[in-house]
């Protein structure tokens, strides 16, 4: 059981589609965390315009500036995507450009935890490595173990509900959460 201070996630959602897998398992992760830890999600990285130097200048955006403050307001984020093309979606991509670009940098600093999911039996293993890669450029604090690779997502989602069904999964997920818990929770002490 996990309960010093109260702790509050965001989730950072990379997929667009309606009957996403990955929204599934990003809407069961409330469920699934340990007392004292709240998640909320934040808001479609499909509102973003595509990344634009001359739009910068303009100013940002206001889905860009209210995503960064409530990442910033967060005490982690946990990003679920899957995996287009061996990568991350453009979407995700898309955003993490713009919110590098913050004053303030709502990432640096930030514990970071990843969750891909795919049809196939990789589990998005390629895009969770390429995300890394982003998040290291972006100074974030990402939880390296247990790593969250849901392979044949579609048999661990109800295909109607679109509810996460598969209790292993379920367990796995809760076991991830609790152990980003601990981790946000010393980085919050320690960094």
């Amino acid at each position: 059981m996990f309960e010093p201070k109260p702790l509050h996630f965001v989730t950072l959602l990379g997929s667009l589609r309606h009957k996403s897998y990955n929204a599934a398992i990003a809407r069961s992760l409330p469920s699934l965390a340990p007392e004292g830890v709240t998640i909320t999600a934040l808001g479609s990285v499909g509102t973003f315009p595509l990344y634009d130097e001359d739009v910068q200048a303009a100013g940002f955006p206001a889905e860009v500036t209210a995503m960064g403050e409530a990442i910033r307001l967060a005490d982690g984020v946990i990003i679920v995507t899957p995996e287009y093309n061996y990568s991350v979606p453009g979407g995700i991509k898309n955003a993490l450009d713009w919110l590098s670009r913050l004053p303030n940098q709502p990432f640096a600093g930030k514990p970071v935890a990843i969750q891909t999911a795919s049809a196939g039996m990789l589990g998005g293993a390629r895009a969770q490595y390429h995300l890394r890669q982003i998040l290291v450029y972006l100074d974030a604090a990402v939880l390296n173990k247990p790593e969250v690779m849901i392979g044949h997502v579609a048999a661990k989602v109800h295909s109607e509900t679109l509810e996460l069904t598969d209790a292993e999964t379920r367990h796995f997920l809760e076991k991830q959460v609790s152990a980003f818990a601990h981790f946000a929770q010393r980085y919050r002490v320690s960094g």
